[in-house]
């Protein structure tokens, strides 16, 4: 063992703290600044005529909401600064990562957690076997063992895992090295699952690295986590960056597309500020075992369900008690062997986003119960933010609705067109800013751009993408608003396996789904129309989104869709030109036989290792 819960006491020692506190202080004060800018620019509009309560009510709203928007755009800006300037971006942002070697030994005991709960198990336990495969291929495959930990209760489905089970230990090489375990009852939902094991584990291995169903790594992403975790004894939590697989639904192909574009500078830049107190996205991640088992255990949430009781989004609240406990949190902000897939359809889209935000509402409860540094508390308001956001939105809306009813106040000033031109170009400027940035640097880097598919694919992808976001952007903060009306009188979602492949939706289950926000506008059309058409041009984005939002979900649905994208070339990620082999294999016929990986050593990525 390199690791004991001895290790628990000190500090972190990697001396980034004033570097850390300082870069705090500077988006602090880009985004101080920006929102009196923009403040000042609402306020001048809405109060060209005088002003009246109603008024003041929106722009409290406005102000209230604007921070955490801003707080993503200087993200993804500094993120595209440190991309493009920092001759090493990964060490500017994670000086952990650099010091460990690419070859260095690997002296810890791994294990890889697999939480599942009737989940496809075909595809879950494939996954595995390419895994253990590719481990095996470094030739430090005897360091790692694999652990299936089965929250099923379905018989049917418990009958297909232990099946699986057997397949897999006939293909793989060292079938002594997986393990398989169910619980009978799914206590903690997956926080729990990995929670039990992680106290079983801690005597007998150092690290696990935490995946879900649709999770898939490249042996030597694996072993670059561990290396770096060996190499900093203070990291308690190291995150890849996991990007979407190849997709055959339209919806999956467009926003994975849009989300790599951005993702990537914003995580930079985030990383850049947080230092040490990173995120924790929950998979895709290793985990110093001996702190996580003796300081990061789930708290009970005060009050009953939906915001009471078991911790639904456990991931954040690990990364921060972990910080609490003098342990390192960092994410590795590149692209290299972690993959992910994306959700196939709106309907199953919304399903997961609900339950995030529903996870991240019960934070709010948490952040009066929880001794926590100030970044982990930040870290957990602004989580509640990325959904308040909405509700704070949709009133600024509705409140200016009724202001249409109100009669002029007197003795103002002419409407500052001008002003307001400006206010409408930034606002989407801040909602497009991180992916327009990420694309802006995929253009700028030749050999990136021609892994898309050169440049002229890159943008018309763009194009693509944008159009889309416009017409989800809306849809989603009105189900967002809906939602959070619900948990308010005890309406929740049921945590369970989503959907992962194509599948078709129909009209009927667009409609059921999307009522809400085809009707929203349908009145805000209505409204505008009657006492402020001068509006509708600028109300015109989302009016189209409301408006076309049974034809959204079922056209990105439907097979037909994503095969003419892929046709196309539109929306193209670079493993579709040129799959890695975990990925080629994961698509291809399973294994004949143990270990059957035509694969290089560990030498296979040497060009990209240090990316």
């Amino acid at each position: 063992m390199t690791d004991t819960v001895a290790a628990l006491d000190g500090p972190v020692t990697d001396g980034e703290g004033a570097a850390t506190r300082g870069r705090c202080v500077v988006v602090v004060l880009l985004c101080v600044a920006s929102a009196g800018l923009l403040g000042g620019l609402f306020a001048a509009v809405l109060g060209s005529g005088g002003w009246n309560g109603l008024e003041l009510a929106i722009l409290a709203a406005y102000l209230a909401g604007l921070p955490w928007t801003l707080l993503g755009f200087w993200n993804g800006v500094i993120g595209f600064l440190v991309l493009r300037f920092a001759g090493d971006p990964v060490a500017v942002v994670n000086p952990a990562v650099r010091r460990a070697g690419a070859g260095d030994p690997i002296a810890a005991r791994t294990a890889l957690a697999l939480a599942i709960r009737h989940e496809d198990v075909e595809r879950a336990f494939r996954r595995v076997e390419v895994m253990l495969d590719s481990l095996d291929a470094t030739g430090w495959g005897g360091a790692f063992t694999v652990h299936i930990l089965s929250d099923s209760s379905r018989p049917d489905v418990v009958a297909e895992e232990a099946a699986a089970l057997e397949r897999l230990k006939r293909r793989v090489a060292h079938p002594e090295r997986v393990f398989y375990r169910r619980r009978a009852a799914n206590t903690g939902l997956k926080a729990g699952n990995v929670r039990d094991f992680a106290e079983r584990a801690c005597g007998t291995h150092d690290f696990m690295i935490v995946l879900d169903a649709d999770s898939l790594m490249s042996g030597l992403a694996i072993l670059r986590l561990v290396r770096v975790m060996q190499a900093n004894p203070r990291l308690g939590i190291l995150q890849s960056l996991p990007v979407g697989m190849p997709a055959g639904s339209a919806f999956a192909r467009i926003f994975q597309f849009g989300m790599r574009a951005g993702m990537r500078v914003h995580t930079v830049g985030a990383a850049w500020w947080q230092g040490d107190s990173g995120p924790y996205w929950g998979h895709n991640a290793i985990i110093r075992l001996a702190p996580f088992v003796a300081q990061c255990r789930l708290p009970t949430v005060p009050g009953g369900p939906p915001l009471g009781g078991e911790v639904l989004s456990h991931d954040q609240v690990e990364a921060v008690l972990m910080r609490r406990a003098g342990f390192a949190v960092r994410v590795v902000p590149d692209e290299f062997g972690s993959w992910e897939e994306n959700p196939p359809s709106l309907p199953e889209f919304v399903r997961r986003d609900l339950r995030w935000c529903q996870g991240n509402m019960q934070y709010v409860r948490l952040l009066r119960r929880l001794d926590l540094r100030p970044m982990g508390r930040f870290q957990l308001l602004n989580a509640v933010f990325m959904y308040l956001g909405a509700p704070l939105w949709m009133a600024t809306v509705l409140m200016g609705l009724a202001l249409a009813w109100m009669p002029a106040a007197g003795g103002g000033t002419s409407f500052p067109a001008g002003a307001a031109l400006v206010l409408y170009a930034a606002s989407m400027v801040l909602v497009f800013g991180s992916r327009l940035l990420g694309i802006a640097d995929l253009l700028l880097r030749p050999a990136q751009r021609r892994r898309y598919g050169g440049a002229g694919r890159v943008a018309a992808g763009w194009a693509v993408e944008t159009a889309f976001s416009m017409l989800l952007g809306p849809l989603m903060l009105v189900t967002h608003t809906v939602f959070l009306a619900g948990l308010l009188v005890g309406r929740r979602i049921v945590w369970e396996a989503p959907r992962r492949d194509s599948h078709a939706v129909s009209v009927a289950a667009a409609v059921r789904g999307l009522w809400p926000a085809m009707g929203f506008g349908a009145v805000l059309a209505a409204v505008l129309a009657w006492k402020a058409p001068w509006a509708l041009p600028w109300a015109a984005p989302s009016l189209a989104a409301y408006a076309l939002a049974v034809a959204f979900a079922c056209w990105t649905a439907d097979a037909r869709a994503g095969r003419a994208l892929e046709r196309l070339g539109l929306c193209r990620i670079p493993e579709e030109l040129a799959p890695e082999p975990e990925l080629a294999r994961l698509a291809g016929p399973a294994a004949a036989a143990p270990g059957a990986a035509d694969w290089a050593m560990e030498g296979r990525h040497a060009g990209r290792t240090a990316s």
